[in-house]
């Protein structure tokens, strides 16, 4: 029996570890875009609706880094759409999906769309109550690249 959240979750982790590598050969950067889509493929099979956004935030960030602004944009879109249409979300899930939002649209070269969503991240990511996963928003934000 395939164990699809163990399956998502292993994937998601091996997707931080390409997205840290200091340089990625073609076949690492193919790696990745296929190791993003596969975890949010079995988050889909396992998991609940904020996991399923979680893994549209990770294929977004992962296109984000690759300079592909359009599927980029498009998995941001996703997990927003996921996250307002439920209500099993912890508070930093939309403040990510902004973060998400202001990444793929600085990459698109929208930098006024960028700039309303770092704002609406920040707006919303002061409400975080664990202060760990605010700091972790706050340099997730501060990744994001000049002018903001």
């Amino acid at each position: 029996m395939t164990d699809h959240r163990q399956l998502g979750v292993d994937l998601f982790n091996h997707v931080w570890t390409l997205l840290e590598l200091p340089q990625r050969t073609l076949e690492q950067e193919d790696e990745l875009v296929h190791a993003a889509h596969a975890s949010r493929y079995h988050w889909g099979e396992a998991g609940e609706t904020k996991h399923r956004a979680r893994g549209e935030w990770q294929i977004s960030r992962v296109y984000a880094v690759l300079g592909r602004p359009e599927p980029a944009l498009h998995h941001a879109r996703r997990c927003l759409e996921l996250l307002e249409a439920t209500v099993d979300r912890e508070d930093w899930d939309l403040p990510f999906a902004h973060e998400a939002l202001a990444r793929a649209s600085f990459v698109a070269g929208d930098g006024e769309a960028a700039q309303r969503h770092l704002a609406q991240a920040r707006e919303l990511g002061a409400a975080i109550v664990d202060e760990e996963d605010r700091e972790h928003l706050e340099a997730s934000l501060a990744d994001l690249p000049a002018p903001y």
